[in-house]
């Protein structure tokens, strides 16, 4: 993988994430790191001077494996595939607390400075976490959204992160 500008990255967030979906990881070789299936999330920029910082925006649930990796370390990564969609429907749909699920899905691990990617990602965003909120019942102006995405009030925690490096396949 080659490193580019985050200013090069050049994606239509509704594709690639609500229909292609991505790979949301924390962890390291050392510590340990798991990896779960989103769809939900946005690309974009926000707070900082002279146009704001690149940031991605991302959801997890509270009992997801992978929340207590994202809420320990101090980054994240995106990844984003082409051709992989059936391994991540598995990793969605199975646990890390259960096994190698991420060998049960054929990717490969790969490790930076600090956090794990996946060497068959054609993208991959680095994040240092920002910002974690939990999201609450109260804040929806929409209430059909709490019945038809939250009927066991199980609310996302929202993570903000600085895009701090882009990783593409040469």
């Amino acid at each position: 993988m080659k490193e580019i500008d985050v200013s090069a990255v050049s994606i239509n967030p509704m594709t690639a994430i609500a229909k292609q979906w991505m790979l949301i990881t924390a962890g390291t070789e050392e510590t340990g790191y798991n990896t779960m299936t989103a769809s939900w999330g946005h690309l974009g920029s926000v707070w900082g001077h002279g146009g704001g910082l690149p940031t991605a925006a991302v959801y997890v649930r509270p009992q997801r494996y992978t929340k207590q990796f994202v809420d320990r370390e101090p980054l994240f990564t995106l990844c984003f595939f082409e051709g992989k969609k059936q391994a991540l429907a598995y990793l969605g749909s199975h646990s890390g607390r259960d096994g190698d699920k991420v060998a049960a899905a054929g990717l490969t691990p790969a490790f930076g400075e600090g956090y794990t990617y996946f060497e068959e990602a054609s993208l991959v965003l680095v994040c240092r976490k920002l910002y974690r909120a939990p999201l609450v019942e109260e804040g929806f102006l929409d209430k059909a959204i709490v019945e038809d995405c939250y009927p066991e009030r199980d609310f996302h925690d929202l993570y903000i992160g600085e895009i701090v490096k882009v990783l593409v396949k040469e």
